[in-house]
């Protein structure tokens, strides 16, 4: 039905004959002369009509917004003067001949021919409309070119593309399974899988040796920006190789992609262990972009009458750090109560804080509420340590080791957006050398990555001392946002056996979970490690969308639901008997 996309036409093709097929992106009528801008996938071209060709012209009088037409029409050169360089085709224009309306439109929810503020509900509700906008059309063209890229890298480097199940059984990873239940198997449910971890793993035992797939994944937790009910990561996993060469890998698959691409040289990405990522920046995700750190003065603290200070600096799962901010000594009272608040979202009590209006002046050129009950010589020690200077600001966390990390992390991050402390466009780094477990409110462990992760220690270390075992794991970050995170695996059945027990799972749970896991380690499993990454959270930072909706082409609303097609939704009374499911209802429900 048509010889070109609209978004091709050049000066090249002046005077060609072309038949284009698309819907009006704008109608205009100038003096007896009508104008459409024809839109579709590639892009716009300006259609001009005259009354001279009538038959086409009366047609054209009829079309409005969002109608779609095959026209055919001579390329022309633009009168000079109209030329438009915003457009790629503004050099030319079609002089239409012949029209005809394939379909109509009714008027759209929501203006398409221009940015428009609309709802983000509307936009979800009409995705196939808010679709057509040639900001997310753009979107998702340059999410394609990111999976092709990659595919290609990828089977380049001598990867196999495989598909593995989306009906599995449910495996702790650390969310709740999507569940689905068995007609078959009376009672039974499947899960949709949280990730290929096992099936990937099961590859290398089935000498693949190279794996990869762009997976469908499925979590019910809850959502954030870059958080959705059902996602896509890009999965890998090879054999025979150590973390320093998975890692070298997917570096150069990245940096390839973002060369390519958007034509950025990501440069090196520096190592830090989890332990430094947490000391400096309070993140296992940290961004480098922003030269902020935290410093650790829980030493300084101890002898100090100041419980709020000394309490955290005497308890040895507390910590109490500082950040000095340059210029911050300009931030308005009414500011640092609302940096007070936000903190407040992490656990922090409360936000202390020191001006240094004259560092010169010593203890009198400093202003805070907190300066009475701290002696001179630990003030001036505090100064010294920080490097402080007139016109800084100085805050300060003290509390459990975790409030204080996530709370001044997040701080430094606000900080370095509201002041304009981000010093450049890309800061990618590698996050090594994790723990293997973190201990949980009751004393128990749970592994910080899955269960499936290789310690870096022997068997007989992590019995004697689970808590202090490191992971061989690596996470890669890009401003402040992980990009993926992956791990050399257990391949050694009494080391499986090892880290389930340190967890509390039995041999029994073991055996009726993960029993053909570990059968296959018993049958020449090889060394084994890969990662994965996010898909929308790459495609979202390499396009500059604020949300991983806005680089999904359908996706879920912030309660997991998708207004467009009202899923989920209730099924019939047969359909649950088939399945042997019966609904039980809310208490609140059934009192109404």
């Amino acid at each position: 039905m048509r010889s070109h996309y609209c978004g091709e036409l050049n000066e090249t093709m002046i005077d060609q004959e072309v038949e284009l097929c698309g819907w009006v992106h704008r109608r205009r009528d100038h003096g007896g002369v009508i104008f459409l801008d024809m839109r579709d996938r590639e892009g716009i071209a300006q259609v001009v009509f005259d009354p001279d060709v009538e038959q086409s012209f009366a047609e054209a009088e009829k079309v409005r917004g969002e109608y779609v037409l095959r026209i055919k029409g001579r390329v022309r050169a633009r009168p000079e003067g109209t030329v438009n360089k915003e457009m790629a085709t503004g050099a030319v224009e079609v002089l239409g001949k012949e029209l005809v309306i394939l379909n109509r439109s009714e008027t759209p929810p929501f203006q398409i021919d221009e940015y428009s503020h609309v709802g983000e509900e509307v936009r979800l509700k009409y995705r196939y409309v808010d679709l057509r906008r040639p900001e997310m059309l753009t979107k998702l063209r340059f999410r394609s070119k990111v999976t092709s890229n990659i595919r290609n890298f990828l089977d380049e480097e001598g990867f196999l593309d495989i598909e593995t199940p989306i009906l599995t059984r449910a495996t702790p990873e650390g969310a709740r399974d999507y569940l689905v239940p068995s007609r078959t198997h009376s009672g039974q449910f499947f899960a949709l899988p949280q990730s290929p971890q096992l099936f990937k793993q099961l590859l290398m035992v089935a000498g693949m040796d190279r794996y990869y797939q762009i997976a469908k994944c499925f979590r019910d937790e809850d959502l954030r920006a870059d958080r959705q009910p059902e996602f896509t990561q890009i999965d890998i996993e090879t054999s025979f190789l150590e973390e320093k060469d998975i890692m070298d890998i997917t570096q150069r698959m990245v940096t390839n992609l973002f060369k390519e691409l958007l034509n950025i040289d990501l440069g090196e990405m520096p190592h830090l262990s989890y332990a430094e990522a947490m000391q400096r920046f309070g993140s296992d995700r940290p961004d480098l972009r922003i030269p902020l750190e935290l410093e650790d003065i829980k030493d300084l603290m101890q002898s100090v009458d100041f419980k709020v200070f000394s309490g955290p600096a005497k308890d040895p799962k507390g910590r109490v750090a500082a950040l000095r901010v340059p210029g911050g000594g300009k931030l308005s009272r009414k500011e640092i109560d609302e940096y007070t608040k936000f903190v407040g979202i992490y656990g922090a009590k409360g936000l202390a804080w020191i001006k240094v209006n004259d560092i010169g002046q010593g203890i009198e050129g400093l202003q805070s509420p907190i300066i009475k009950f701290m002696p001179e010589d630990v003030v001036n020690q505090l100064m010294q340590r920080l490097a402080a200077e007139s016109g800084d600001i100085i805050f300060f966390g003290a509390d459990k080791e975790k409030v204080v990390n996530e709370a001044l992390g997040a701080l430094r991050v606000k900080l370095g957006e509201d002041l304009a402390l981000i010093e450049r466009e890309w800061a990618p780094c590698w996050v090594v050398d994790f723990p293997m477990f973190e201990e949980l409110e009751d004393g128990s462990l749970t592994p910080l990555h899955h269960p499936f992760t290789a310690p870096s220690c022997s068997v007989e270390e992590l019995k004697k001392n689970p808590a202090a075992a490191l992971s061989r794991a690596y996470d890669m970050v890009l401003n402040g946002t992980e990009l993926g995170g992956g791990s050399i695996r257990i391949h050694d059945q009494a080391m499986q056996e090892t880290v389930f027990r340190v967890l509390g799972i039995g041999e029994e749970e073991a055996k009726e979970k993960f029993g053909f896991l570990l059968d296959a380690l018993q049958f020449g499993c090889p060394p084994h490690g890969g990662l994965a990454f996010g898909l929308d959270r790459l495609v979202m930072l390499m396009t500059g969308a604020k949300s991983i909706r806005e680089v999904i082409a359908f996706p879920k609303t912030q309660s997991a639901a998708c207004v467009m097609t009202d899923a989920p939704g209730e099924v019939g009374d047969e359909q649950l008997r088939e399945l042997s499911i019966r609904v039980r209802k809310p208490i609140a429900e059934i009192s109404d």
